[in-house]
């Protein structure tokens, strides 16, 4: 049977508990009717009219692989428990004033019940912003909830955070150990439909990312998994109209931050006309132009990561490397890729020279001092926001702020010309 605290704030179904569990649990009907439509309490969905079992019961088939809810049965929670007051931070670093000036805010948001959108470039130190607000919730006995699309993104969060807190971190998403009941937990938004008014305060990152950003259903768990006085907070570096509006309607602060915690501006890219790329890859070549920018760039130490579009084009570009340079450590990663995490963490060892990616990689992990290619940056899969996250890569670290940034494309897209002037507002902002 589970300890009480890793059932805590937690939906189950009946078959999930013993008897002795489901006479302390908290029933609610699983679905919900209003008006004429009956309506999923875990996932949000309204139900159609053809999801019937054959004994007439509605069902929900959105969120069935967590388990079946009909029109006759339950969902069951235990209400969350305070955790021990604790002084749960200890990262010692130092953040720049406008990155204070942000983290106060957040604080005092905390303190206020105040939802908010912290809109700060790709790599303004957003995670060490949070710090504060993360660790005065645990210090005062609540729990927090990082979530992000991206299970990459949570990799990266999960690391940083169990060096920079005392406290017990979970780590949430498809193939991980089950929760465990920790004050802190890194999730993957789909994991939020498995809690109900559990956290005090969920931080959603890189909101903009897809699935996120076009599904209600992740936006409904993250509502529910909060609880009825809890905070959350959205953290983007490309924010979204639906976000805007909120905004607007006052329902969010916006906090927003336009210079990286180095001082230096956002790099710009330069966009390279490459017509034919397709065609010359796929006959085993590469265009000479790029040729040329690729033996200049590997003549330097600095590592090179290529995006680009589709997995397919990913794995004959890789191979047409290997003949080109062989002296070169070339890797291809993507999201079929189960090797995924050892391959990134090779590129950031520095024992891969050239990492060839799809847009996986677009944002949520730092490179120090790598060079950005993109390849095909005309193709409709590079968004503006994509683009800007990719952008983003580059330029990261102190060591190096700058950073060669190349679009090879084959004619200037809308999302191509909004990502080059989103990038210019950003440095305008912040002074450059």
């Amino acid at each position: 049977m589970k300890k009480s605290q890793e059932k805590a704030g937690c939906w189950f179904t009946q078959e999930d508990l013993l008897p002795e569990d489901l006479q302390m649990a908290v029933p609610l009907d699983a679905l919900i009717k209003q008006q004429d439509t009956w309506y999923c309490r875990r996932c949000g969905v309204s139900i159609r009219q053809n999801w019937k079992l054959p004994t007439g019961y509605y069902y929900c088939r959105s969120c069935i692989l967590l388990g079946c809810l009909t029109q006759e049965n339950h969902l069951y929670y235990f209400p969350p428990k305070s955790f021990p007051h604790s002084d749960c931070l200890k990262w010692g670093g130092q953040l720049t004033p406008y990155q204070q000036d942000i983290s106060d805010k957040l604080v005092k948001a905390v303190e206020d019940r105040q939802d908010s959108l912290v809109h700060a470039v790709t790599g303004a130190g957003k995670t060490e912003m949070i710090y504060q607000a993360v660790a005065t919730t645990i210090n005062q006995g609540g729990q927090v909830c990082l979530a992000s699309p991206r299970i990459d993104v949570c990799l990266e969060l999960y690391d940083r955070l169990v060096r920079d807190f005392s406290c017990d971190v979970d780590l949430l998403h498809g193939q991980s150990q089950p929760y465990s009941g920790a004050p802190l937990v890194v999730a993957t938004t789909h994991q939020m439909l498995k809690f109900y008014k559990c956290f005090d305060l969920i931080l959603v990152d890189e909101v903009d990312a897809f699935p996120y950003v076009d599904d209600p259903v992740l936006y409904h768990a993250v509502s529910t998994a909060k609880k009825d006085n809890g905070v959350t907070i959205f953290m983007t570096a490309t924010s979204t109209k639906a976000l805007d509006k909120r905004v607007r309607r006052k329902e969010l602060q916006k906090l927003t931050l336009s210079r990286r915690f180095h001082g230096n501006p956002l790099i710009i890219p330069k966009t390279l006309w490459l017509s034919s790329l397709e065609k010359q890859v796929h006959k085993g070549r590469l265009p000479k132009k790029l040729e040329r920018q690729l033996i200049k760039q590997l003549s330097t130490d600095y590592p090179l990561l290529i995006f680009v579009p589709e997995i397919d084009f990913g794995k004959t570009l890789t191979n047409i490397f290997h003949r080109y340079f062989p002296q070169v450590t070339t890797k291809f990663v993507a999201s079929t890729s189960l090797d995924r995490v050892e391959l990134v963490q090779q590129f950031r060892e520095g024992t891969t020279r050239v990492l060839i990616t799809t847009t996986i990689l677009e944002r949520g992990v730092t490179f120090p001092k790598v060079d950005v290619f993109v390849l095909l940056a005309h193709h409709r899969l590079f968004t503006s926001s994509s683009l800007i996250q990719i952008s983003g890569r580059v330029g990261r670290s102190m060591e190096r702020p700058t950073g060669d940034l190349f679009f090879f494309h084959e004619g200037l897209t809308k999302a191509i010309k909004e990502t080059r002037r989103e990038i210019k507002k950003m440095n305008q902002l912040g002074g450059f």
